[in-house]
């Protein structure tokens, strides 16, 4: 299941191509889906342009004032 806070799109790509991100992210230890996020990333960053990064949070929330433990 996708990360709700991610963007979900249909990407149609040649099956050569997508034989070869798979193989990459085999190779990588990444899903093809975070090979292909990798590669966007770097061609971007050879660009000079830098997203920012949405950090996921993980673990519990922070504990409210009043709440026991």
């Amino acid at each position: 299941m996708a990360s709700p806070d991610k963007k979900s799109f249909a990407l149609r790509l040649d099956p050569a191509l997508w034989a070869e991100i798979e193989r990459l992210a085999a190779q990588e230890l990444r899903s093809a889906n975070a090979q292909i996020e990798y590669l966007l990333r770097e061609a971007l960053a050879r660009r000079g342009i830098k997203p920012e990064l949405n950090p996921a949070k993980r673990g519990r929330p922070p504990k409210e004032d009043g709440e026991s433990p």
